[in-house]
């Protein structure tokens, strides 16, 4: 019998090579930017449902969602609705007027989008604002998936931190340079399916161990305080009242994702939207509760870890057999680390085709985006392993940054109204800087001042909602339904 090490990374080295083999059956089909970007807008509801599954749930629900239950108990449950309707709204709201508009106006990227309305001369120094927020939270979200890759791979294998992540980054660039939005779309699909099986046999493992559900009730009311049992997280009502905004709120962060609302703009058509819409809901039932059930029996198992984002790997190391354990560390290592690959082509995006890079020298469009796509890469791994945190942290904050910035555009568009340049501008402004406000206010010691308690709350209701509220009425007293209107 092979050892649990050996089999990951047989495993892993296995998976990887298929990896890279995607990017290289997926070179051929780059021919232009519009094939790099969007994959020639040709996505089934197979493809783009499993890769939006897989790029909006990655790292943050196997290790970080879990660890959440874990660490606070039932009142993590309100995440969950909110984060499926923000599903919905995807898919059945906006999913129709991006790929519609996306077509007629030949738009590539979610700032093409957001942008239709601004002239020409206007757009330059937004499309570069965009930009810039694009990267560098991005930059954020990408550290998180590299260090929870980075720290198990280290812990299984004879690796510093350091070499774990440049060597997982190394390979993702390497499939996301050659293979573009084909390679990133079918890879990630692959992912999603390994996400949702181990999603379904880590948690029924643990479950069982720990004797099935009356059991792990009955021991979690003995351990823990009675709050952890409550959905209210025993907290007063108009506390528990921001806890749930915060929660729930996470969910209006999809609204401003490039790389999700990308999807919607690369399917084939209207009946594969709507196929697309139940195979995402579906997955994200069975992974959700699965990470619920893991959550809370592992609580009840092992009530002691120092760090509830270990929980999916310490379950299956300990109620898996040996084999089977290495398979599903060694998948969901590779799963987590390469749903970068979204991410760094939206990076990549934002400066090759928002910037204009491409359009001064078409005939280098592919050399220059795979350049950028490293680049950027790079760059994330340097800031995984300068700014430490914790995996939710810093998924959360790049989310809702993004999220507040071009979110309340994006919706505002899709209604049809105009958003002039003005508008937007201070529209991302506004709430770019109000989440960065309130991050920095929580990631500093509490104070007496309202202000800082307010950032303090629990489900940090001031970071994931209150930034929407400086766009929307930005774009509520300072747009219009017409041109002559909005000033355009």
């Amino acid at each position: 019998m092979m050892s649990t090490s050996a089999v990951v990374l047989t495993t892993l080295v296995a998976y990887k090579l298929v990896l890279i083999g995607i990017g290289l059956w997926a070179r051929s089909r780059n021919r232009n930017e519009a094939d790099f970007f969007l994959g020639g807008r040709g996505l089934g509801p197979w493809v783009a449902g499993l890769s939006y599954a897989a790029s909006t749930s990655s790292a943050w629900v196997i290790l970080g969602f879990s660890g959440f239950v874990y660490a606070i108990g039932l009142s993590a449950l309100w995440m969950v609705p909110g984060i499926w309707a923000g599903y919905a709204v995807v898919w059945l709201y906006f999913g129709r007027r991006l790929r519609e508009e996306s077509i007629a106006h030949d738009q590539l990227t979610l700032t093409d989008f957001m942008l239709q309305d601004t002239a020409p001369r206007q757009r330059a120094p937004l499309a570069a604002l965009a930009a810039a927020l694009v990267i560098g939270c991005f930059v954020f979200y990408i550290a998180a998936q590299f260090d929870a890759a980075g720290k198990a791979l280290a812990e299984h294998f004879a690796l510093s931190l350091a070499e774990a992540v440049v060597l997982g980054a190394l390979i993702v660039a390497i499939y996301s340079m050659l293979g573009g939005y084909w390679a990133v779309s079918v890879t990630d699909t692959l992912q999603a399916v390994i996400m949702m099986l181990v999603a379904i046999g880590v948690p029924l493992a643990a479950l069982a161990a720990a004797g099935g559900p009356a059991a792990v009730l009955s021991a979690l009311a003995e351990q823990m305080p009675p709050a952890y049992l409550q959905v209210t997280g025993g907290h007063s009502a108009l506390v528990f009242i921001g806890f749930v905004v915060g929660v729930v709120g996470m969910s209006l962060g999809t609204f401003g994702q490039p790389h999700l609302l990308s999807r919607l703009m690369a399917i084939r058509g209207e009946r594969e939207r709507l196929r697309g819409f139940a195979i995402v809901i579906g997955w994200g039932v069975v992974v959700f509760l699965g990470m619920i059930a893991l959550g809370l029996s592992g609580r009840a198992l092992m009530p002691d870890l120092a760090n509830g984002e270990t929980l999916f790997y310490r379950a299956a190391t300990d109620y898996l057999p040996a084999v089977l354990a290495g398979v599903v560390v060694a998948a969901t290592l590779s799963a987590v680390m390469s749903t970068v690959d979204s991410i760094l082509l939206a990076a990549s995006g934002a400066v090759a085709h928002d910037l204009g890079v491409n359009r001064r020298f078409p005939e280098r469009q592919l050399l220059i985006s795979r350049t950028v796509t490293f680049a950027v890469a790079v760059l994330a791994v340097a800031l995984t392993l300068s700014l430490p945190d914790t995996i939710f942290n810093r998924v959360l904050f790049a989310w809702s940054a993004l999220g507040a910035a071009f979110g309340p555009i994006v919706v505002w568009r899709v209604m049809g109204r105009l958003v002039p340049a003005r508008t937007a501008l201070a529209c991302m402004l506004a709430g770019f800087g109000t989440t960065v406000l309130f991050y920095a206010l929580g990631a500093a010691p509490e104070t007496d001042s309202l202000l800082s308690q307010a950032a303090h709350l629990p489900g940090d209701p001031f970071e994931r909602a209150v930034p929407w509220l400086p766009g929307l009425l930005v774009l509520l007293f300072w747009t219009g339904r017409n041109r002559e209107e909005a000033g355009i």
